[in-house]
């Protein structure tokens, strides 16, 4: 990123705000590269969890992780739980080609590619996972289904958008909108992860009932799962578009912190829920 020094300012201060510049744009690189393997760790898991039992002929062992996963003579619901789980993979392996600027620039091809399946599933992904919250989850309740049902139609809005600002060339617009399409899809992912975090921070559940999986903490996720990725988002493009050396550090100490929270959770989620079901 280029910063202009405006008349009068010190050069001193330019290079403040170059080294801040530096910083905020490693702290970026940081929290990418952490997700990116987080949310592959999870793809692995759903594909050799859901998609061995089916390989395996017992889909019924979806059941160890969802009570009413498989479900005997259901078949459009069966059809829309292993779409809705093998697609998230595909979707999480996508989102990260979007993310990698090697792969914009060296091979645009495979961007542009990528990011039209990557687009195609996350609308798919968001109508079935619509379908599985009011008409097959058991578990949680109404305000849990709202906040995930926001998430869905978030998602369809901004697959919208990535799409019509690309058509006409609006390149700024069209990375804002595909960042914040990435966060929305990854939410479900933000909700696992926070959750393990929160578990981990308590030393166990707060918060919530883990055998009816409803309680306050669990209604705040629904909603945090996508709202704080989001404000976080616009935070970051506001201060790389106009922040100064105190706005930039900020920020850079802000995504550290998000990313180190972040890791935990992965780890805990990986060692409590993903690793052990293989």
């Amino acid at each position: 990123m280029s910063t202009v020094l405006s008349p009068g300012q010190p050069a001193t201060d330019y290079l403040s705000l170059q080294s801040a510049s530096r910083l905020l744009q490693q702290a970026v690189r940081l929290w990418c590269g952490v997700a990116i393997a987080g949310q592959w760790l999870f793809a692995y898991y759903a594909v050799a969890f859901y998609g061995g039992a089916l390989v395996r002929g017992m889909p019924q062992d979806w059941n160890k992780v969802l009570p009413h996963g498989y479900v005997a003579g259901d078949t459009a619901g069966n059809v829309a739980l292993g779409a809705h789980m093998l697609l998230a993979a595909v979707v999480m392996l996508c989102g990260a080609l979007q993310l990698m600027p090697c792969v914009r620039s060296v091979a645009p091809r495979v961007h542009r590619w990528s990011g039209r399946i990557y687009v195609t599933l996350a609308v798919i992904g968001s109508l079935t996972g619509l379908y599985m919250v009011w008409f097959r989850s058991e578990a949680g309740h109404a305000v849990q289904h709202t906040g995930i049902s926001i998430a869905a139609v978030l998602i369809l809005f901004s697959a919208a958008m990535v799409v019509h600002h690309a058509r006409r060339r609006q390149l700024n617009e069209h990375r804002r909108w595909a960042l914040r399409l990435f966060l929305v899809v990854s939410a479900v992912w933000f909700f696992r992860v926070g959750l393990m975090f929160w578990v981990f921070v308590n030393k166990g559940p707060a918060g919530f009932d883990p055998k009816t999986f409803t309680g306050p903490f669990l209604d705040f996720l629904s909603f945090a799962q996508f709202l704080v990725p989001l404000a976080v988002l616009e935070l970051y493009l506001r201060v790389q578009a106009h922040g100064g050396v105190a706005a930039r550090l900020a920020m850079s100490l802000l995504m550290l912190v998000l990313t180190g929270a972040m890791a935990i959770g992965i780890g805990v989620a990986a060692m409590g829920m993903w690793l052990p079901r293989l």
